[in-house]
Protein backbone atom coordinates (compact mmCIF):
# COMPACT_ATOMS: atom_id res chain seq x y z
CA UNK A 1 0.00 0.00 0.00
CA UNK A 2 1.29 3.43 -0.92
CA UNK A 3 1.96 5.97 1.86
CA UNK A 4 -0.36 8.99 1.72
CA UNK A 5 1.09 12.52 1.71
CA UNK A 6 1.25 14.79 4.76
CA UNK A 7 0.86 12.10 7.37
CA UNK A 8 0.27 13.12 10.98
CA UNK A 9 1.55 9.97 12.68
CA UNK A 10 0.25 10.93 16.12
CA UNK A 11 -3.11 12.65 15.71
CA UNK A 12 -4.41 11.15 12.46
CA UNK A 13 -2.20 8.35 11.11
CA UNK A 14 -2.95 7.58 7.47
CA UNK A 15 -3.48 3.89 8.16
CA UNK A 16 -6.46 4.87 10.36
CA UNK A 17 -8.00 7.06 7.64
CA UNK A 18 -8.49 4.43 4.94
CA UNK A 19 -12.25 4.29 5.51
CA UNK A 20 -15.05 6.86 5.88
CA UNK A 21 -14.41 7.20 9.63
CA UNK A 22 -11.25 6.81 11.67
CA UNK A 23 -10.75 3.66 13.72
CA UNK A 24 -11.08 5.56 17.03
CA UNK A 25 -14.57 6.73 16.06
CA UNK A 26 -15.62 3.18 15.15
CA UNK A 27 -14.28 1.95 18.51
CA UNK A 28 -16.22 4.65 20.33
CA UNK A 29 -19.41 3.74 18.47
CA UNK A 30 -19.20 0.03 19.23
CA UNK A 31 -18.18 0.25 22.91
CA UNK A 32 -20.08 1.41 25.96
CA UNK A 33 -18.78 4.61 27.57
CA UNK A 34 -17.07 2.59 30.30
CA UNK A 35 -15.48 0.22 27.79
CA UNK A 36 -14.25 3.16 25.72
CA UNK A 37 -12.65 4.72 28.79
CA UNK A 38 -10.92 1.40 29.41
CA UNK A 39 -9.72 1.31 25.81
CA UNK A 40 -8.23 4.79 26.19
CA UNK A 41 -6.61 3.89 29.53
CA UNK A 42 -5.17 0.73 28.03
CA UNK A 43 -3.58 2.63 25.18
CA UNK A 44 -2.15 5.24 27.53
CA UNK A 45 -0.61 2.45 29.59
CA UNK A 46 0.73 0.65 26.50
CA UNK A 47 2.55 3.70 25.14
CA UNK A 48 3.89 4.72 28.56
CA UNK A 49 5.09 1.17 29.25
CA UNK A 50 7.12 0.74 26.10
CA UNK A 51 8.34 4.24 25.22
CA UNK A 52 11.73 3.96 27.01
CA UNK A 53 12.56 0.88 24.97
CA UNK A 54 11.90 2.28 21.51
CA UNK A 55 13.77 4.58 19.19
CA UNK A 56 10.62 6.69 18.81
CA UNK A 57 10.30 7.72 22.46
CA UNK A 58 8.87 11.16 21.75
CA UNK A 59 6.31 9.80 19.30
CA UNK A 60 5.13 7.20 21.81
CA UNK A 61 4.82 9.85 24.52
CA UNK A 62 2.83 12.01 22.11
CA UNK A 63 0.55 9.05 21.38
CA UNK A 64 0.04 8.45 25.11
CA UNK A 65 -0.77 12.16 25.46
CA UNK A 66 -3.26 11.91 22.56
CA UNK A 67 -5.19 9.13 24.32
CA UNK A 68 -4.90 10.94 27.66
CA UNK A 69 -6.37 14.10 26.15
CA UNK A 70 -9.37 12.11 24.82
CA UNK A 71 -9.93 10.53 28.24
CA UNK A 72 -9.60 13.90 29.97
CA UNK A 73 -12.15 15.42 27.59
CA UNK A 74 -14.65 12.64 28.41
CA UNK A 75 -14.10 13.01 32.16
CA UNK A 76 -14.50 16.80 32.05
CA UNK A 77 -17.82 16.44 30.23
CA UNK A 78 -18.97 13.81 32.72
CA UNK A 79 -17.97 16.00 35.67
CA UNK A 80 -19.84 18.93 34.13
CA UNK A 81 -22.99 16.77 33.79
CA UNK A 82 -22.70 15.69 37.45
CA UNK A 83 -22.30 19.31 38.57
CA UNK A 84 -25.39 20.39 36.66
CA UNK A 85 -27.47 17.57 38.17
CA UNK A 86 -26.41 18.63 41.69
CA UNK A 87 -27.34 22.28 41.06
CA UNK A 88 -30.95 21.42 40.22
Amino acid sequence: MEKLNDEDEVNHPNHYKLFKIECIEAMKAMLTEEEFRGYLRGNIFKYMWRYPHKKTTVKDLEKAQWYFDRLLEIEKKEEEKRSERIRY
